[in-house]
């Protein structure tokens, strides 16, 4: 574990409340070991107390912790989400740091790493530490920032990457667009390996020269729609060019929402071939085609497309068999005035954070293509790794570690209700969506954050 991440896990304790501890029971545990069915008793010093049957509460001193019947719920460990649009500072009438944090705790999360395309960029400490101090201060969830990797991400210069890593920044991204200089790129690899810090780069894989006016995927429906197109290899070009540039520098690059059956298998080559390479994919690209654009609803637009059946399939693919390794929300707040815009006006984006775990099991679980454990995996430990974070987040739930904890109903029936979301935003395109899997209790450093389906503050 880091010295920052020790030093972020102290400041997160003095500022939870105090509690006498919990006892969850009955519960299906779920973590990296298998599932087990067993009681959890969390100490009030926000760590796990003990894990079994028949719990010996005197002598864990708990007696007078209040208890929690989880019978049919999966306990496991807290989600955690690299891909996240919080948009503060700059834009806080779509979404804020406390609005966001509350989503993401609503969700199951218990941290999230906030992406630099705010106003202005995260591409200075100053940044970072507002984005840290103010997740401190009003984050539900553990708040982490990402750096970008360009000056204002305007692809040019870098940004001073050994400073912003020295803050505490792990993942460096221009996401909402992809690094298009392919030197650059380059040396933005080779001097991040240099830095005494693990980090990661994370690619928005978009190479604009293809995708430029294009505000939908290029294919049937983009012809009768009349709306001009972004060709799927816009994204596979640039997945090709980072697997290239990774063989060269030996830096592991991670490939951010991949959408395209082609960006899908070059990867899982990649990683045949022994590339030290990541990737996550988002509930939106396993779960709707470019078919839903036909209703011009800019709730469907978003960057990269919404694609074919066939991609959908290929990303569900390559989450069965470990090609994908995450799943990621790209939660994308925006206000109605500027998301029902002109479908060729509006921006891109979908809020993620409170409907990923029920589409996950609607759609992965409940079919087959994945296991509970390893669904839990791509939403918790497997971010985690890739965040850097996992000496604390995703953890095993046995004594002595972090309670970062949610609890869920797997089979919990729920209607997608925009207005009852706690974001600041509405759109979401599930709105009216029956879906199964919520979430009950989410505890931070063994504190709920959401007691009963209901935030605590």
């Amino acid at each position: 574990m880091s010295k920052n991440s020790n030093n972020n896990a102290k400041n997160r304790k003095a500022i939870v409340s105090e509690s006498a501890g919990w006892i969850l029971t009955g519960g299906r545990v779920v973590d990296r070991t298998g599932e087990r069915i067993a009681d959890v008793a969390i100490a009030p010093d926000g760590t796990i107390a003990a894990v079994g049957v028949d719990l010996d509460l005197k002598a864990l001193g708990l007696t007078k912790a209040p208890v929690l019947d989880v019978t049919g719920c999966v306990v496991s460990p807290g989600f955690v989400d690299i891909h996240t649009h919080l948009r503060e500072p700059g834009r806080e009438e779509a979404e804020t740091i406390e609005s966001g944090s509350r989503a993401a705790a609503l969700g199951g999360y218990t941290a999230v790493v906030a992406m630099p395309n705010t106003e202005p960029t995260i591409d200075s400490v100053a940044v970072v530490r507002q984005v840290l101090d103010a997740g401190l201060a009003a984050g539900l969830c553990d708040v982490r920032s990402s750096g970008s990797i360009t000056l204002g991400r305007e692809g040019d210069a870098l940004s001073p990457m050994a400073e912003l890593a020295a803050a505490g920044v792990r993942i460096f991204t221009d996401d909402g667009c992809g690094v298009q200089d392919d030197r650059l790129m380059r040396r933005a690899l080779e001097y991040a390996s240099g830095l005494p810090e693990s980090v990661v780069l994370a690619q928005h894989c978009e190479v604009e020269a293809l995708s430029h006016g294009g505000h939908m995927h290029e294919g049937e429906w983009s012809s009768r729609l009349g709306i001009p197109g972004m060709p799927a290899e816009a994204e596979e070009l640039m997945v090709f060019r980072d697997i290239a540039l990774s063989r060269l520098t030996g830096m592991v690059v991670h490939f951010q929402h991949l959408s395209t059956a082609g960006a899908v298998a070059l990867v899982r080559d990649a990683k045949a071939s022994g590339l030290n390479v990541t990737a996550e994919a988002t509930p939106h690209h396993f779960t709707l085609t470019h078919a839903e654009v036909a209703s011009y609803d800019p709730v469907f637009k978003v960057n990269p497309p919404l694609r074919t059946a066939e991609d959908v399939a290929a990303v569900k693919a390559g989450l069965a068999d470990g090609t994908i390794d995450a799943i990621a929300t790209d939660h994308a707040p925006h206000t109605d005035d500027v998301k029902e815009a002109p479908f060729d006006h509006a921006p891109c984006g979908m809020l993620g954070l409170e409907t990923a775990l029920a589409l996950g099991i609607t759609e992965l679980v409940e079919p087959g293509v994945l296991s509970m454990t390893e669904f839990i995996a791509k939403m918790s430990w497997n971010p985690a790794a890739i965040a850097r974070i996992d000496g604390i987040h995703g953890r095993n739930i046995q004594a002595d570690e972090p309670a970062h904890l949610v609890v869920f109903d797997p089979a919990l029936e729920w209607a997608v209700d925009p207005s009852a979301l706690a974001s600041k935003s509405n759109n979401t395109p599930y709105a009216g969506r029956v879906v199964r899997g919520k979430v009950r209790h989410t505890f931070l450093c063994g504190v709920p954050t959401v007691l009963d389906g209901e935030a605590q503050r």
